[in-house]
């Protein structure tokens, strides 16, 4: 069996079997002759990867959680804006594309059949049309279930 005692991004001599290699800057060996390659070929070829420990996979019964919250995304969820794709032209007509994003603010309506306050992140056109309709037929517009939030 062969050990490789080295990583990717790690500088300094590699290890196989009883021979040293340099590594290069992307954490590979430096090989110079064909007979080094056919013998690092020879050495990992003998390496097996066992998984004794593991008889039989047991599913996860605890759901996935990433470590980290998920962003936000730029679109109101009550009218369905999103970002628009536009140019942005120079005086010399030079264009390059930029995001023309949604005018979203976070706002706190008072919900009448909940009794309570809902943070949502809206659109201005959102809140104007809430203003007008009221939350509870905007809502059912939208198919949001409001007792989630």
């Amino acid at each position: 069996m062969a050990t490789i005692t080295a990583g990717i991004g790690v500088r300094g001599p590699v290890v196989v079997g009883h021979r040293t290699f340099s590594v290069t800057k992307r954490g590979l060996p430096k090989l110079k002759l064909s007979s080094e390659l056919s013998f690092v070929a020879s050495q990992l070829s003998g390496i097996k990867i066992s998984s004794t420990h593991l008889s039989s996979p047991a599913p996860l019964s605890v759901p996935f959680k990433p470590s980290l919250q998920p962003v936000a995304r730029r679109v109101c969820p009550f009218t369905g804006k999103k970002s628009n794709k536009a140019n942005k032209v120079s005086h010399s007509n030079h264009k390059t594309k930029k995001l023309q994003f949604v005018n979203l603010q976070y706002k706190r309506i008072w919900w009448e059949a909940g009794k309570r306050y809902v943070k949502l992140r809206l659109s201005t056109k959102a809140i104007k049309t809430i203003e007008k309709n009221g939350l509870d037929a905007v809502a059912k517009k939208a198919g949001i279930d409001l007792s989630k939030k």
